[in-house]
């Protein structure tokens, strides 16, 4: 059978069942880049660190190297985490990026997607997620097709692997090639602009990536009703202040990223025992605490993206026009 012809029911992350009054799951704890508060982001050791803080998933970047390797990294540029300099794309990994180490100690290699998934495919990872963000300096045809040709070198990978996974698309040129190559990866948007998010994204996928701040005003309320109503996930991104987890908590998030794993693994706790006494921390006023969570700060900042993002991977269009 084809990849393309592959049909199954996108896959939810586990959701953390609890013992408190609290009407609802507690959400999971997914390592943004890793337990990046505390190793070096996007690597092995933080990743393999948020995975015994106990997270449920971890997520990462994507770009490829002109040898066709697929590496975790933020960044399109080496300059500002390791001790290379010059853009991921124009350099091999092998011989290459491979002897490069992080700035940051303890000094870490710059992992592969390969050597991800084999950390996933760990006796003790089976239960763990991946958010693989797609940096939109990616080619989507070459990076869908190199990523079906390490997830289906496992056995019984639509199973056991390939529900685990989960590819966040910032621009909505990626999403028919993803679903022609890739199809048994559930995709989500990841996004800051809930307008944008309903119009290019909704139709397409199961599970929604946003910013914190703009799922704070009218619109981001409106927006997290509307994700509650169809059944689409609402994973929540990038949350390491304790009154943002017990924020994003009470809207029904499915997970929570989070470079602090510990932190909110602890809180999740302090949650399990004792939801009330914790979710009177924040009130009505939270949305009155930081200008970022004001309409004119979520607007700029959803422009910002929408140009950032056209000029990079071109004029968002529609899926199938």
């Amino acid at each position: 059978m084809s990849a393309a012809a592959v049909s199954l029911p996108p896959a939810k992350p586990p959701l953390v069942h609890h013992k408190s009054s609290y009407e609802g799951e507690l959400p999971s704890c997914w390592g943004h880049r890793g337990a990046s508060a505390a190793y070096p982001e996007n690597t092995l050791a933080s990743f393999e660190a948020a995975i015994r803080d106990g997270a449920e998933g971890i997520e990462s970047d994507v770009h490829i190297t002109e040898d066709s390797e697929i590496v975790m990294f933020h960044d399109p540029h080496l300059d500002r985490t390791t001790n290379g300099t010059g853009r991921i794309q124009t350099q091999k990994y092998h011989g290459v990026l491979d002897k490069l180490v992080t700035n940051k100690s303890p000094h870490q290699k710059i992992p592969t997607f390969r050597e991800t998934i084999a950390l996933l495919m760990r006796p003790e990872n089976m239960k763990v997620f991946l958010n693989i963000d797609v940096k939109v300096d990616n080619d989507p045809e070459r990076l869908f097709a190199l990523m079906h040709e390490i997830v289906s070198s496992y056995p019984d990978f639509k199973t056991v692997l390939a529900p685990r996974l989960v590819l966040g698309l910032w621009h909505p040129k990626y999403v028919e090639p993803a679903t022609r190559l890739i199809p048994y990866i559930r995709l989500t948007h990841i996004g800051m602009s809930p307008a944008l998010a309903r119009k290019y994204f909704w139709d397409a996928c199961g599970a929604f990536s946003m910013n914190f701040s703009c799922l704070v005003g009218a619109d981001g309320e409106s927006f997290r009703k509307e994700c509650k109503a169809a059944n689409k996930d609402l994973y929540v991104w990038t949350v390491n202040k304790r009154a943002e987890m017990i924020e994003a908590t009470k809207w029904g998030a499915k997970a929570i990223l989070t470079d602090r794993t510990a932190e909110f693994l602890k809180l999740r706790e302090q949650m399990n025992e004792d939801w009330l006494t914790v979710s009177a921390e924040t009130t009505w006023k939270f949305q009155w605490t930081s200008i970022w969570y004001t309409s004119l700060a979520n607007y700029l900042l959803a422009s910002w993206e929408r140009y950032v993002l056209t000029q990079a991977a071109g004029e968002f269009k529609l899926v199938g026009r």
